[in-house]
């Protein structure tokens, strides 16, 4: 009982520091603080997936959001200013979206069995799949290993993807402001020379 009380209470502060988090995203005009509180929102997210017993999906959080994205946020920085030119004008229609949304999404987990029930579809058919087949079928004996690499294997493919991809845009981008500046200085020099 009384661990379930503290879980409760984890939930809660981990809850209401990822709003806060948010808040400080969508409020903060200064694009390395902006990075910065990304970094952190994934590291909160990444604790709120330790508390649902997703470990995998965690360090998956951490690793890509924490750290990659953060990293290249902060490379695709160097390109521009360090705050927002404009101050963008708070509109309600999204937010009343959003919101609605939200509601929607809370309103279809109200028939869902308890989290962790053995009455979830998920036990009834998937996870005895998985257990049977990590061992007939794959032959490892992680079942964890198994579901990430081969059942999971196209998501785990498809991510890769998407931060090789970021990666390589940023790449891109820093390549392309080097050869300006280059060009640039060469542009002073001979100028310089004519005069």
């Amino acid at each position: 009982m009384e661990s379930g009380i503290v879980n409760i209470l984890v939930d809660i502060s981990l809850m209401t520091l990822l709003g806060i988090t948010a808040i400080g995203i969508v409020r903060s005009r200064n694009l390395f603080a902006t990075a910065m509180l990304s970094g952190i929102y994934s590291l909160i997210s990444a604790a709120v997936f330790v508390t649902l017993d997703a470990v995998d999906v965690a360090f998956t959080e951490a690793a890509v959001g924490a750290g990659i994205s953060t990293v290249l946020m902060l490379g695709a920085m160097t390109l521009t200013r360090r705050s927002e030119k404009h101050a963008i004008k708070l509109h309600v229609g999204p937010l009343f979206v959003t919101i609605g949304i939200g509601a929607a999404l809370i309103y279809g987990t109200v028939d869902m069995p308890p989290f962790g029930s053995t009455d979830a579809p998920g036990f009834q058919h998937i996870v005895p799949e998985y257990i049977a087949g990590s061992r007939d079928d794959i032959q490892v004996p992680n079942i964890v290993t198994s579901i990430l690499a081969s059942y999971r294997g196209f998501d785990t493919l498809g991510e890769t993807a998407v931060i090789f991809a970021a990666g390589i845009g940023v790449l891109f981008l820093l390549g392309r402001r080097r050869e300006d500046e280059e060009a640039d200085e060469s542009s002073n020099s001979s100028k310089g020379e004519d005069a």
